[in-house]
């Protein structure tokens, strides 16, 4: 299983709203009703644990069940379409591939 982390902040701060209704209504039941994907999670970063602010306003944890089925599901229309609305919101994001040891 591979484990996708996204971490990125928005282009435009004041759109907050925006982005985080589109990830509650659009985001999370599209993305994550794929068959590639177990588990989707977007969270909102709160500040670091040794004090002050994140790098990073929001991250995305996505459980990969199958990679090559992952391919093919966001090779589809509508997940081309959650894709392109994601870039819109996102600036510079970091999608980080992970594995448990």
């Amino acid at each position: 299983m591979t484990t996708l982390i996204v971490l990125f902040n928005l282009k435009d701060a004041s759109r907050r709203e925006d982005y985080e209704r589109w990830a509650r209504e659009v985001d999370l039941p599209t993305a994550g009703a794929l068959k590639s994907v177990d588990k989707f999670e977007v969270l909102k970063a709160s500040g670091l644990l040794t004090g002050g602010p994140s790098p990073y306003e929001y991250v995305e944890i996505l459980r990969i069940n199958d990679m090559a089925q992952r391919g093919q599901d966001i090779a589809t229309p509508a997940m081309q379409a959650v894709a392109a609305q994601f870039q819109a919101f996102a600036d510079s994001p970091l999608f980080i591939m992970t594995a448990a040891l």
